[in-house]
């Protein structure tokens, strides 16, 4: 309480050890969670939930990471280099912001500050453009409303990898208390040019020449709104009907119970919307606009979202199929080990090298030899996507509605779908199917019972086909199971207090009359197999 510079802070802990003294239960379990140790970089950098304490975000947690951050920095030779910080409009974001930027100014580095919430692949962005040395992005992206984080870039606009990780988290013990930390209010605002520099850049993206194309549109109360739609209308995509009720930031997220667009239920107001404008495309994006979702109208009229892994596909083949091979001469494409390896055969289609990394974009963007050289495409099948990884080295979800809408225009234009792209997809390379079963736990030591479990007891079959297992360690707490047709990948997350298995089911199709057979014994399998990992999970 004496080291915290925020008097609500202070008397919000000055609340619970009383209560905490006075025998509450409740209370002493609240302090201890509290104190249970500082944020450490996680696959997003730091998340949790805004509230006083190391184990919480607040004002003496991003300045303590901060000042870690500078003195790293330092140590590494970038003394007095440009450093990016950007914020998105969640709870105590621009506070958290206004630390950031105040304590690299002090410690004597170049901070450009946005000049108001903005996405965050804006940040990463302006990380490349103005050549910085860092940028830091105030956000939880799709965390519940309660959340708030701390997002760095590194590495030519990358996110950090070890070592850097535990160098700086080395640097933050190191650290004197929060209110002894020097900040100055002379970092630099810029202005919506680096915004307007971003919309330029996403407009040159499409690679067809047709516009007709109605979209309907959703933020989910982040800060996509605004950019979403000068993105598409640069591009030449004018005709954009977005969600009222979820275009104005709003750290509540008063439609949705978790503002991710995987979530159910989080895009019913979306596709409300599309059906009564009669869309031709759906887009949603995170709140932090770093992922997008897509959704279609069906053969039978009704709508849906796609699975990451199907958006992935899709613009996986548009982008591979017309790479610029004079400026990309050995292009390179990924997704992670989770996500589905139909990317793989469409990259070998095209003549594309292709990687498989662990999950997270900080490892996509340096796939292939560590620094992602040639890197022209890459996702994952959590709805990230990075499509134009020359000016945005990290997942951009305004970049890819941009793209989606292109490829539904130049198909739309030829009297065709994206239903028909899938099953296209489909003819030529098999069908893949996809799911993600996922289990959340309230006690996160159950995390650790399950993956030690798996590995001393490993399952000979799922679902009837014999597997066999192949634990990713010391590189990743992962567990891969691979049978005939058949894979399953588990994992704890590296975001939320849950255990995720990811689950794939690959038929041959003979032709086009046995698409619909391949596809039905597919998701047969792929029911059964979600079935037989939930009893193994639960």
């Amino acid at each position: 309480m004496a080291d915290d510079p925020d008097a609500d802070s202070k008397l919000e802990l000055q609340k619970i050890a009383a209560a905490a003294m006075g025998g509450n239960a409740a209370a002493v379990e609240d302090l201890r969670d509290r104190m249970a140790g500082p944020l450490t970089f996680g696959t997003a950098g730091l998340r949790g939930p805004v509230r006083a304490g190391p184990n919480g975000m607040n004002r003496a947690v991003v300045i303590r990471t901060t000042a870690g951050l500078a003195a790293w920095l330092t140590a590494n030779g970038h003394a007095g280099g440009t450093v990016i910080v950007g914020r998105d409009a969640r709870h105590g974001s621009e506070t958290f912001f206004a630390d950031a930027a105040g304590v690299l100014a002090a410690a004597g580095f170049d901070v450009r500050a946005l000049p108001h919430p903005l996405p965050t692949p804006v940040v990463a962005f302006a990380v490349r453009k103005f050549g910085a040395v860092a940028g830091v992005q105030i956000t939880a992206s799709h965390n519940p409303p309660a959340d708030n984080g701390y997002k760095l870039y590194l590495d030519a606009g990358a996110q950090l990898v070890p070592p850097a990780d535990r160098e700086i988290e080395a640097a933050i013990r190191g650290v004197p208390a929060a209110v002894s930390v020097p900040r100055a209010d002379t970092w630099t605002t810029l202005g919506d040019d680096v915004l307007d520099a971003y919309l330029d850049r996403v407009s040159l993206l499409p690679k067809g020449t047709a516009r007709t194309l109605k979209v309907a549109a959703t933020a989910l109360h982040g800060v996509g709104a605004g950019p979403l739609a000068l993105a598409l209308n640069r591009a030449g995509f004018v005709d954009v009907s977005l969600v009222a009720e979820q275009s104005v930031p709003d750290p509540e997220f008063p439609t949705v119970p978790f503002p991710n667009p995987e979530e159910p239920g989080a895009t019913d107001l979306l596709l409300a919307r599309a059906s009564e404008v009669d869309a031709d495309l759906a887009i949603a994006l995170d709140p932090d606009a770093d992922r997008c979702a897509v959704g279609i109208r069906d053969r039978d009229g009704s709508w849906r979202m796609l699975l990451g892994d199907e958006t992935g596909a899709l613009l996986g083949e548009h982008i591979l199929s017309t790479v610029d091979r004079v400026a990309h001469p050995d292009p390179l494409a990924a997704n992670t080990i989770v996500s589905s390896s139909l990317l793989e055969s469409i990259a070998a289609k095209h003549g594309v090298r292709y990687d498989a990394t662990l999950t997270g974009f900080k490892w996509l963007v340096r796939a292939g030899d560590g620094a992602g050289t040639g890197l022209v495409y890459a996702y994952e099948e959590a709805l990230g996507l990075c499509v134009d990884p020359d000016s945005v080295r990290d997942k951009d979800g305004i970049s890819a509605a941009v793209l989606a809408c292109d490829l539904a225009a130049t198909l739309k234009a030829a009297g065709r779908g994206l239903t028909d792209a899938l099953d296209d997809l489909a003819l030529a390379h098999g069908v893949h199917v996809t799911r993600q079963v996922s289990v959340r736990v309230t006690d996160l030591g159950r995390i650790g019972q399950l993956m030690a479990s798996l590995r001393a007891e490993p399952p000979a079959e799922l679902a009837g086909v014999a597997v066999t297992m192949a634990d990713l360690r010391p590189g990743a707490d992962v567990l891969r199971f691979t049978g005939d047709r058949v894979r399953v990948v588990v994992r704890p997350s590296g975001t939320e207090p849950k255990i995720k298995s990811y689950l794939q089911v690959v038929a041959p199709v003979a032709g086009p009359d046995d698409l619909e057979s391949a596809r039905g014994q597919a998701n047969a399998l792929l029911d059964d197999l979600a079935a037989a990992v939930s009893e193994i999970l639960t």
